[in-house]
C-alpha cells in the first residue's frame, strides 16, 4: 500500500511539473527564454556601455508560442535540450559551438518509444540522398523542428492536413534560398521548373505528399525516411493512378484512415475527401452525387413501401 501511495504521489508531482512547463510557454513574459526568444526585440544591460539597449532578434531564432505549446515537446524545458548556462545573457560564445542532443540520445533504446521505431527510422535515413550528401550536418531538426514538431499523421483524420503539414517540412528547405544553399551548398533549383513533367502540379502539390514520389515505401514504417535522389524519384503515373495504388501503402495507410472503413457509415466515406484514390474531386459534381443517392434511395424506399401496402 505504502509503495502504491508513493507511485501516486510521483506521478502526481511529476504531472503537476510537466503541465506547468507546457502552460508556461502560453505565456511568454512569464519564461525565462521567451521573454527574448518570442519577441522581434529584446533587451539587456550593456555592461561595457554601462547602459540598457534594445536590438533586432535574428528572425531564425523567434520561436512561435502558439506551436510550441500544441508540440509533442511541449513538457520540457529549453534546458532539457540547451545548456543551463544560456539562461544569462549576453550568451557565451563556446555555447553555440556545442552538439545539441539527437533524437536517439532520448528515443533510442527505450522500450516506451519502440512502436515508433526510431532506430529503423534512422536505419532508412542513413541510406537517404541528404545523408549521402552531408553526413552527420545532416539530422532529425532539418525536417522536423524539435520546438514546433506534432505527429499529425497519427492524429488528424484529414488527409489533406496530413498532405500540407508533411509538405511544408519539405518546402520550408526547398522552397527556401537561403536554407537550401546553407545545407547543399549550391543553388536551389525551381521546383515549377524540375516537375515540369508533372501534369496539374498544383493539384499534386495540395493533394499528395512529396515522399510518395522521393521514398521507397516500406510496410514496416509508417513514413519511410530513405529520400531517393532525384534520379529515382518515381513518374509514372500508373504507380497512384491505378486499382492497386501504391498510396494504399503510404499516404492511406494511417490508423485515422483504418477507423474510416472500421466506422462503416456512410457519412464517414462520403465526407472524406480522398476515398476515391488517384481522384480529384469537383465539388458541386460531389454534393450532386450525394443528392442523387439520398434521392434513389428514399425512391426505392417509397417504391417498396407501396408493393407492401398493394399486397396486404
Amino acid at each position: 500500500m505504502n509503495n502504491r501511495f508513493i507511485r501516486l504521489f510521483f506521478l502526481l508531482v511529476l504531472g503537476t511539473f510537466l503541465h506547468a512547463n507546457a502552460q508556461s510557454y502560453q505565456n511568454a513574459q512569464h519564461h525565462q527564454c521567451l521573454k527574448c526568444h518570442s519577441n522581434q526585440t529584446y533587451s539587456f544591460f550593456n555592461s561595457v556601455k554601462g547602459k540598457d539597449e534594445k536590438r533586432m532578434m535574428n528572425p531564425y531564432f523567434i520561436l512561435d508560442t502558439v506551436a510550441l505549446s500544441a508540440a509533442v515537446h511541449k513538457p520540457f524545458d529549453c534546458t532539457d535540450c540547451h545548456s543551463s548556462e544560456y539562461g544569462t545573457y549576453p550568451h557565451q560564445s563556446n555555447l553555440k559551438l556545442e552538439p545539441l542532443s539527437t533524437c536517439l540520445d532520448c528515443h533510442g533504446g527505450d522500450a516506451s518509444f519502440a512502436s515508433y521505431h526510431f532506430e529503423r527510422i534512422d536505419e532508412e535515413f542513413r541510406k537517404s540522398i541528404h545523408f549521402q550528401v552531408s553526413g552527420e550536418n545532416f539530422n532529425c531538426s532539418k525536417c522536423h523542428s524539435q520546438h514546433t514538431y506534432f505527429a499529425t499523421a497519427r492524429t488528424s483524420n484529414n488527409v489533406l492536413d496530413i498532405v500540407d503539414y508533411s509538405n511544408k517540412m519539405c518546402l520550408s528547405c526547398h522552397n527556401d534560398m537561403k536554407k537550401y544553399k546553407m545545407v547543399s551548398g549550391h543553388e536551389n533549383p525551381k521546383l515549377v521548373q524540375v516537375h515540369d513533367w508533372l501534369p496539374n502540379q498544383e493539384l499534386h502539390f495540395k493533394n499528395v505528399r512529396c515522399i510518395e514520389c522521393h521514398t521507397e515505401v516500406l510496410d514496416s514504417l509508417k513514413v519511410s525516411h530513405n529520400i531517393l535522389p532525384k534520379s529515382k524519384a518515381l513518374r509514372k503515373c500508373v504507380e497512384c493512378h491505378s486499382a492497386d495504388s501504391r498510396l494504399k501503402a503510404s499516404l492511406y495507410k494511417y490508423q485515422n484512415l483504418q477507423k474510416r472503413s472500421e466506422d462503416g457509415s456512410i457519412t464517414m466515406v462520403l465526407a472524406n475527401e480522398s476515398y476515391v484514390i488517384g481522384s480529384h474531386q469537383i465539388p458541386h459534381l460531389k454534393i450532386a452525387s450525394i443528392l442523387i443517392f439520398f434521392l434513389t434511395l428514399i425512391g426505392i424506399i417509397i417504391h417498396s413501401s407501396f408493393r407492401i401496402f398493394k399486397k396486404k
